[in-house]
C-alpha cells in the first residue's frame, strides 16, 4: 500500500469520525402514533 493510499484512508475514517454520514433509513422508521392509539383503544 503506498503512503497515498494511507493517507487518503486515514482521512476517509478521520471524516466519518468527526461527521458521520448522514443515513435516513436508520431515521424514517418510527411506531404507530397517537391515531392509531385512539382508534385501538376501544377494541382492547
Amino acid at each position: 500500500m503506498t503512503i497515498l493510499n494511507l493517507l487518503r484512508r486515514f482521512a476517509a475514517a478521520l471524516r466519518q469520525l468527526i461527521a458521520p454520514a448522514y443515513k435516513p433509513e436508520r431515521h424514517y422508521m418510527r411506531g404507530p402514533g397517537p391515531a392509531t392509539l385512539r382508534r385501538s383503544a376501544g377494541k382492547m
